[in-house]
């Protein structure tokens, strides 16, 4: 390539790049201002004061995955305490101590945030199979975006069924019932690789349920490898 020509495209990279960074802290810092507001609150009222909060990382780019530090005169409890009230926070995505200069990951609350959503209503399937009730596809969108702060994670799709029937076809329909609903969630941008699918059919029934109750006929998530999720350049939430 014409030297000038090279010179001319990286000098134009440069400025793409100043761009992009002055428009990602320009339209997500009034949003991180506010995620870092309340962190600080929830972070005194859990007897924090000391432990400092950084919503830049290392390349200094605007992010929800906060990382605390100090705080060493605080006990392990206190630290936890305010480690939890921080994760609380919605909006964060998740947070790390900075502990010796490495990052260690705290659990992520995406697990409680879906058992809350699922409280009251159930994904559906059409009678006898795996097929996702249409009325459900506005349920699996407020899962998937639940999910979405543990990305970097192994979440559990788990399928059950109530003891009517075979427990052999019970069986396999509640592993076919998790496999539907976690292709359902990759269509909504969950990755592939941190969902597994089980099922087991009757041998979990709710607690204080007959086995036999359909109540039991569920999907249930566990996010069983809490992992920090890596910031990205631009790490806010778009509209919507």
């Amino acid at each position: 390539m014409n030297p000038r020509r090279a010179s001319i495209v990286a000098a134009g990279a440069a400025l793409s790049l100043a761009m992009a960074f002055a428009a990602t802290n320009l339209h997500g810092g009034a949003f991180i201002g506010g995620l870092e507001q309340k962190a600080l609150a929830a972070r005194d009222a859990a007897g924090g004061k000391g432990v400092k909060l950084a919503f830049r990382d290392r390349y200094g780019w605007l992010t929800r995955h906060p990382i605390l530090s100090g705080g060493e005169r605080l006990n392990a409890a206190t630290r936890t305490r305010v480690a939890a009230a921080v994760a609380r926070i919605p909006g964060i995505g998740g947070i790390s101590w900075d502990h010796d200069g490495a990052a260690v990951a705290v659990p992520l609350h995406c697990q409680d945030d879906v058992k809350r959503i699922l409280q009251t209503r159930t994904i559906r399937f059409t009678e006898a199979s795996a097929r996702i009730d249409p009325a459900s596809e506005r349920l699996l969108d407020e899962v998937a975006r639940a999910l979405s702060p543990c990305v970097g994670s192994i979440i559990a799709v788990i399928g059950h069924t109530d003891a009517g029937g075979n427990p052999k076809a019970n069986l396999a329909l509640s592993m076919a019932r998790a496999n539907a609903v976690r292709w359902a969630l990759v269509g909504r941008g969950i990755p592939a690789d941190g969902l597994r699918a089980a099922g087991v059919g009757s041998a979990q029934p709710v607690a204080g349920l007959d086995p036999s109750d359909p109540a039991n006929r569920r999907i249930e998530f566990s996010v069983i490898s809490p992992a920090p999720v890596k910031p990205t350049p631009i790490d806010t939430p778009g509209p919507g």
